[in-house]
């Protein structure tokens, strides 16, 4: 099968900002305003005075921000920022993984050996 819009298929053009770069915003304003210097006031939503700092989302009036931020994907936005990042990104949540070191080398002067059960 061919493929028939190749707009369909990447879909960026609804790309927000990531949390990282919200993380920023939220603790740097230098970084807020470069950020919203890089959008011409005219092509924004509301000339670009109503703008939600935890979506990354501008609306057209102040009614429909306040709306925004007491509905559920506000909210969900604000408990993804409030939340830690783990400091070790391979680690599975609920795991316990211990990563192998060859400590027999410093102990023993060899090299450790691992033994594997092949199924056969």
């Amino acid at each position: 099968m061919g493929v028939g819009n190749k707009r369909t298929i990447t879909k960026t053009r609804r790309k927000t900002r990531d949390v990282d770069q919200i993380k920023a915003d939220l603790l740097s304003t230098r970084h807020l305003s470069q950020f919203k210097d890089t959008k011409a006031a005219e092509d924004l939503p509301g000339l670009g005075r109503n703008y939600c700092i935890e979506c990354a989302k501008w609306f057209d009036t102040e009614s429909t921000l306040n709306a925004h931020r007491h509905g559920k994907p506000h909210k969900r936005r604000v408990k993804q920022l409030r939340e830690e990042p783990d400091p070790d990104p391979r680690t599975v949540p609920g795991g316990s993984v211990n990563p192998r070191t060859n400590n027999a080398e410093e102990e023993g002067g060899g090299v450790a050996a691992v033994d594997v059960n092949m199924a056969t």
